[in-house]
C-alpha cells in the first residue's frame, strides 16, 4: 500500500481542463447540470442533521465544511453562500489557484488548499460536514482515501460520498454514451475498472467508524434537461453517512 492517493494522470487529464472550470458550456458542463441537485441534497441534509433552520438565508452557518477534490469550486462556492465556513483541497495546483481567484472575484472567503485527503487527515483539523463528492474514482489507493475522508469527519458530522456505480448500464451511459457519442465529458474522462459499488463504498465507510444513514440515486431526465434524485442506485448514487458524537 502506497502512502499517496494521487493519481498522476489524472491529474494532469484535469489540469489541462482547468480554465474551463466556469463555463457552463465546457468541459465541466455535466458537473454544472449536476451541481443543483447535489447541493439541494447536501443542504438539505445538513440541515436536518444539525437542526438548522432552512428558512433563513444563511441556514448552514456555524458548520465547517470540506470539499475534497474541490476543482475550481463550484461545490464550494454555494457552499459558503449558504452560510458555511469552507475548506476547499485538490491535488491540483491550477484547480486551486483557479478556484481561490474565482472567490476572490466573487466575494467570498473560502480557504482553498493544494493538498490531498491524507495530508490533511494527519493534522487535527476536523469538519462538521466532509464531501466526497465525483472523486473516489479518480483516486489511487481507494481504502487509504476513504480512511482520510472518515478521519476527517468530526464526531457528530456528516460524510457525502458521491460516485458511479460499476454496472452494464453505468458503462453504457457514463463512458460510451457522455464520453463517446453525446461528447458531455472528454474521452477518458472515467475508467470503468475504478468505479465503485454502493455496497463496497458502504463497507469502506463502516470499516472506518461511521455509519450509512442514507443512499440515494440520481438520473438524469432529458425532457426537463436536469438531475433528480431517484430510486435508482444503477448509475449515478450518493451515499450519506454519520459518524457517531
Amino acid at each position: 500500500m502506497t502512502d499517496t492517493t494521487i493519481n498522476a494522470d489524472e491529474i494532469s487529464k484535469f489540469a489541462a481542463m482547468a480554465d474551463e472550470w466556469w463555463d457552463p458550456t465546457g468541459k465541466f458542463k455535466p458537473l454544472h447540470k449536476f451541481n443543483p441537485v447535489r447541493l439541494g441534497y447536501i443542504r438539505d441534509q445538513a440541515i436536518a442533521h444539525f437542526g438548522k433552520d432552512g428558512a433563513v438565508r444563511r441556514p448552514l452557518a456555524g458548520l465547517k465544511v470540506l470539499d475534497i477534490g474541490c476543482g475550481g469550486g463550484l461545490l464550494s462556492e454555494p457552499l459558503a453562500r449558504l452560510g458555511a465556513s469552507v475548506v476547499g483541497i485538490d491535488a491540483g495546483d491550477k484547480n486551486i489557484r483557479i478556484a481561490a481567484l474565482h472567490a476572490t472575484q466573487s466575494g467570498l472567503q473560502i480557504d482553498y488548499r493544494a493538498t490531498t485527503a491524507e495530508a490533511l487527515a494527519a493534522s487535527t483539523e476536523r469538519f462538521d460536514i466532509v464531501l466526497n463528492m465525483e472523486v473516489v474514482e479518480h483516486v489511487d489507493n481507494v481504502p487509504l482515501y476513504m480512511k482520510s475522508c472518515a478521519e476527517l469527519v468530526a464526531p457528530g458530522g456528516l460524510l457525502f460520498t458521491a460516485t458511479i456505480n460499476r454496472t452494464p448500464r453505468a458503462y453504457a451511459l457514463a463512458i460510451v454514451g457522455a464520453e463517446r457519442v453525446l461528447g458531455w465529458l472528454p474521452k477518458g474522462t472515467h475508467d470503468f475498472k475504478k468505479f465503485l459499488t454502493p455496497d463496497e463504498i458502504g463497507a469502506l465507510v463502516s470499516r472506518n467508524g461511521l455509519e450509512v444513514i442514507e443512499r440515494t440515486g440520481v438520473v438524469f431526465h432529458p425532457l426537463a434537461d436536469e438531475w433528480r434524485q431517484s430510486r435508482d442506485l444503477g448509475i449515478n448514487y450518493m451515499v450519506l453517512a454519520e459518524k457517531a458524537a
